[in-house]
């Protein structure tokens, strides 16, 4: 079933999407490729998308390892509310983001006097703070579970923290910091909402030139070479990903007894307060100043009108904005995600849970084990492929019947669904392969169906995971809106589509709705993060 999912609704659009670049008359025409890479334009682009990404994924890394280390390394009050707080930048829609951190560095703006609004910078910093949970979950939860004693020894051998930590304890976390580096720069590299928010087509990616110049120019062949290289770049990411998962995921079985890997309580004179002092004032910069800031001058200027302070921002909510900018209400667009996402959420929970059931089993060919790595990496390909496509593919290829689903409400939660089932799969996938393969031959042998085994054996590990599952689908879902720009209907617009139609339109009320709009999708995100985040174990996976 998944795999007819992801050939019919992925597959199937995505490569329709394509054929029409190189197929324009139905018989094969490459001479585009030479073409398009003889632009200049196409490689400022490539240089712009790669230039953006490995520097953000490098400073997502240096800020990450020392967030990692203070929450899932240290003792404190308050340490779990931290870590679902610093989860809710990941799962934000990416035009919030950008909104956020375009008020916060506009002329007007607290930090207008840098003078980076529209720059380099600017969208960099805006990924990294898309990105700086993801580094901070993936090398926390491996760290939490390394043996200190291997640190503690080196340190009684004369070794200083500095040395300790790079001769000892940062070649144990390679796999992971490898993995999140991985991670992040396919993010950064497939990020449209955010580029296009920030950058505008000065900073314009491979992503948002796709979108130009299949909606702007009607240019398919071009967006189709584009769209191929981004794949193969995309598809060199996942390779190293899972090459580093895959140690990565042995790294996390070093230590089954958690007795000897306890987190270390913060403490204020002797011991470790100097060795802790460093990574602390870190990652309390980072959360206040990159991850807090924006989002609460973001809500500030909500209150911000032409009259002064009041809620009068919140009160047009219930309009069409200043000359009709919208076609309905943001309530009705806030009421038309949160169907979607729900529906979404169903598919995107149901699809990835299969798949995570079937790639987590450990068969001993290694012919099967090299088809589950393919099928583990195929899933993952919609982290990948630009929104932009996907979303024109669904328009082309689901236009006639059994399949026309052009004018139905249920292609806008599909499209979601894609998205969001790696989500799934990534969150669920280590919880499953946490089970001791043994569990399920011993249940066997006493005669338990396959059926049962999955029931008592997987059912009670899968529950606890699907809490943290359901909440990435949800978020990831409700903010969804490269593809859902293109595939919702007028009428029905959701709610990051109204947000980023409202930032277009001239006018200070306008403005001030998109405001207001982006605080009411923000608390909505985090409500359903912190709540997945209360349901989440000490080993519900690495997100």
């Amino acid at each position: 079933m998944p795999l007819a999912f992801l050939s019919v609704f992925f597959l199937w659009p995505v490569v329709t999407m394509v054929a029409r670049g190189f197929l324009p008359d139905g018989t094969p025409d490459l001479g585009g490729i030479a073409e398009v890479f003889s632009r200049p334009r196409t490689w400022r682009v490539i240089g712009i998308t790669v230039g953006q990404s490995l520097t953000a994924t490098a400073v997502a890394l240096l800020l990450g390892v020392p967030g990692a280390h203070v929450l899932y390394r240290c003792r404190f009050r308050g340490r779990r509310l931290v870590r679902g707080l610093i989860t809710v930048p990941f799962v934000l829609p990416t035009v919030i983001v950008g909104v956020a951190f375009r008020a916060l560095l506009v002329e007007t703006g607290p930090l207008g006097f840098l003078g980076i609004d529209g720059t380099f910078a600017a969208v960099v910093a805006a990924l990294v703070f898309f990105n700086y949970a993801l580094v901070v979950r993936t090398v926390g939860a491996l760290w939490e579970r390394l043996d200190p004693r291997a640190e503690e020894a080196a340190r009684s051998l004369g070794a200083s923290p500095w040395r300790a930590f790079r001769t000892v304890t940062l070649p144990a976390l390679a796999p992971a910091v490898v993995s999140a580096g991985a991670v992040v720069f396919l993010f950064c590299a497939t990020s449209f909402g955010l580029v296009l928010t920030m950058g505008g087509l000065r900073y314009g990616t491979i992503e948002t030139e796709v979108w130009i110049q299949t909606t702007q120019f009607l240019d398919l062949r071009t967006a189709a070479v584009l769209s191929v290289l981004q794949l193969a770049v995309v598809g060199l990411a996942l390779l190293l990903a899972a090459r580093a998962r895959r140690r990565y995921d042995r790294s996390l079985h070093l230590r089954a007894d958690r007795a000897a890997s306890r987190p270390l309580r913060l403490r204020r004179h002797g011991g470790r307060a100097g060795t802790d002092l460093v990574p602390t004032a870190v990652t309390v910069a980072v959360v206040l100043g990159l991850l807090a800031l924006p989002l609460a001058y973001l809500v500030v200027g909500s209150f911000r009108t032409t009259e002064g302070w009041g809620l009068a921002n919140y009160r047009r909510l219930g309009t069409t904005g200043g000359a009709n900018a919208l076609t309905v209400t943001v309530w009705e667009a806030a009421a038309n995600s949160l169907r979607a996402a729900v529906d979404a959420t169903v598919i995107a929970v149901v699809v990835g849970t299969l798949v995570a059931l079937v790639v987590s089993r450990r068969p001993r060919s290694g012919a099967r084990r090299r088809v589950l790595g393919v099928l583990d990496a195929v899933f993952m390909l919609p982290l990948g492929v630009s929104a932009v496509t996907v979303g024109l593919g669904f328009l082309i290829t689901l236009d006639s019947p059994p399949l026309d689903l052009r004018g139905s409400p249920v292609i806008v939660p599909i499209a979601q669904a894609v998205v969001a089932v790696p989500i799934v799969v990534r969150t669920v996938l280590p919880v499953l392969r946490a089970i001791d393969p043994r569990l399920r031959e011993a249940a066997a042998v006493l005669g338990a169906a396959p059926g049962r085994v999955l029931a008592t054996v997987d059912g009670p590990f899968l529950v606890r995971g699907l809490g943290l599952a359901v909440g990435f689908a949800f978020a990831v879902s409700l903010g969804e809106f490269g593809a859902t720009a293109f595939l919702a209907r007028p009428e029905t617009p959701t709610l990051p589509v109204v947000i980023f139609r409202l930032i277009g339109r001239p006018g200070a009320e306008n403005y001030g709705m998109a405001l207001a709009a982006s605080v009411v999708l923000a608390v909505l995100t985090a409500t359903v993060m912190m709540l997945a985040e209360r349901l989440r174990g000490d080993r519900m996976g690495t997100w």
